[in-house]
């Protein structure tokens, strides 16, 4: 009751004009920055962080403006995914695997309109486990260690079986690999050393993720769509209905429900974010409700899963940002700084000294994912419009989106010329039915897995007996080798029945 009494407060503060004004302002942004690939939300924040500050707003308006940027790109990040199969952020790629299969199908509305209701509902149910499980969540992350982590990103890693497709388990794996080395190029934490960077200072900081993403499916796409003109295929995408029957929304419900559970305690983590988030929630639906095996061919159960596990996720990064002052990623780091430089110092007395921000902050996110929710059905008519733009004006529109998106990021031509080496790595992987998610998902999780690894071997002096030392460590273990034995459980029960 004393929670709902200051939510309560904190609405009345949100619900002033001017923050009506910024809550809105912040998703139409969101939205939009979400929708360009590469762009990011975190170039929005930086961006226009010291404009607020010139402006002499208050420390909650600024946070109501950058956490409705950030969530707000989680919708708009579906967009791109969907119509153009370019994810706008990492998180994003899962909802490309089947979510672009529908618009060729000619359910582009579908998957859109999915994706944001899908959103919505994460998003909302989220900040109820916010505002309820506050204080609860910020000790329970603070028990999280190396070890803990490092458990947690094998468990993770898991999904590569359920994303390789039936029959494509050994090209999963190679391309997780793949991932992996990726992962490894640049300047190792450890011990300072360069590895794999040829000589050449542009790779000392490593290969940026967001070159990989954008070459991998957006110059990937393009090369793709060239070799279908030079082939005289030519296809035809039919929008279909906007909005999906009450039968596909039943379907999908308790997927959108579990991937909100799933992807809120994952976004507490500190540095998992709303990738894992999502693709954990994709492996988990995949096992559980893929009965006839149409994950990865264009289901809506698919995209409203990691949809609603990164929106979620989303609102769970600010857990560790607010109650423990850790930012989970580049985005809520800048949030910290932006906070700092107001004199407000995230932590664990935050809901002390800074209540009437945190509880119009919560508040705030209620109107927000409305807002979202009101702001992308009408338009996803005019979204889908997009698949009717001729190739020839598609394909430079594409290209310039993507290169403004990865030289917006480094100013580095070098990048860009990555980016198309990516490119064609992505097409021949698609002609020889490699499949690119475990690739994204091993860059991820290959760096992580390293850095927890390290961490933990160092508070041990070298003994491997941390890995096996807390109850949260057996857990994850319990859930892996679970995880590794259920589809040979499930494929002998297919065959059995």
């Amino acid at each position: 009751m004393e929670e709902l009494t200051l939510l309560w407060q904190g609405f009345s503060i949100a619900f002033e004009f001017n923050n009506i004004v910024i809550v809105v302002i912040s998703c139409v942004i969101g939205t939009t920055i979400g929708m360009l690939p590469g762009i990011g939300p975190i170039n929005a924040i930086a961006i226009l962080f010291p404009i607020t500050f010139s402006l002499g707003l208050p420390a909650s308006s600024v946070m109501i403006l950058f956490a409705g940027i950030y969530y707000g790109s989680q919708y708009g990040n579906s967009i791109s995914s969907i119509l153009l199969n370019v994810p706008g952020t990492s998180s994003a790629a899962v909802t490309a695997i089947d979510g672009h299969q529908l618009a060729k199908k000619g359910q582009a509305g579908k998957a859109l309109s999915i994706s944001a209701v899908a959103s919505f509902i994460g998003g909302i149910i989220s900040i109820f486990w916010l505002v309820i499980f506050a204080t609860w969540l910020s000790k329970l992350a603070i028990q999280f260690g190396p070890a803990e982590y490092f458990v947690l990103m094998i468990f993770a890693f898991t999904a590569i079986s359920s994303l390789s497709g039936e029959g494509h388990l050994i090209k999963g794996i190679i391309s997780a690999l793949l991932g992996i080395m990726l992962g490894t190029v640049g300047t190792d934490f450890q011990s300072g050393v360069e590895r794999f960077t040829f000589g050449t200072l542009h790779l000392v900081d490593g290969v940026s993720f967001i070159v990989v993403v954008i070459g991998f499916y957006g110059i990937g796409e393009v090369i793709e769509i060239f070799s279908q003109v030079v082939s005289n295929v030519t296809k035809t995408n039919k929008i279909g209905k906007i909005l999906f029957s009450l039968k596909e929304f039943k379907e999908s419900f308790f997927s959108i429900i579990r991937s909100n559970v799933s992807g809120f305690f994952v976004g507490v983590l500190p540095g998992a974010g709303a990738t894992i988030a999502s693709f954990i929630a994709y492996n988990v639906e995949k096992r559980l409700v893929d009965k006839k095996d149409e994950f990865g061919k264009g289901d809506l159960r698919a995209v409203a899963a990691p949809e609603s596990a990164n929106n979620s996720a989303s609102i769970g990064a600010f857990i560790p940002l607010l109650i423990l002052g850790v930012p989970g990623s580049e985005t809520t780091a800048v949030m910290l700084g932006s906070l700092l430089s107001f004199g407000v110092t995230p932590g664990p007395l935050f809901l002390n000294t800074s209540a009437d921000i945190f509880w119009s902050f919560a508040a705030s996110m209620f109107l927000g994912n409305l807002v979202l929710l009101v702001l992308n059905l009408p338009l996803v008519g005019l979204f889908t419009k997009i698949l009717l733009i001729p190739k020839w004006l598609l394909i430079p529109i594409i290209v310039t989106l993507s290169f403004v998106g990865v030289y917006s990021i480094s100013g580095s031509y070098f990048d860009i010329l990555l980016t198309i080496v990516f490119g064609v790595l992505g097409f021949m992987m698609r002609r020889t039915n490699f499949p690119i998610a475990p690739l994204i998902l091993g860059l991820i999780l290959g760096n992580l897995i390293e850095t927890n690894l390290h961490r933990a071997l160092s508070y041990s002096q070298g003994s491997f007996a941390i890995f096996f030392s807390t109850g949260i460590t057996w857990f994850f273990w319990a859930l892996t080798a679970f995880s590794l034995v259920l589809p040979f459980l499930l494929k002998k029960f297919k065959i059995k029945f």
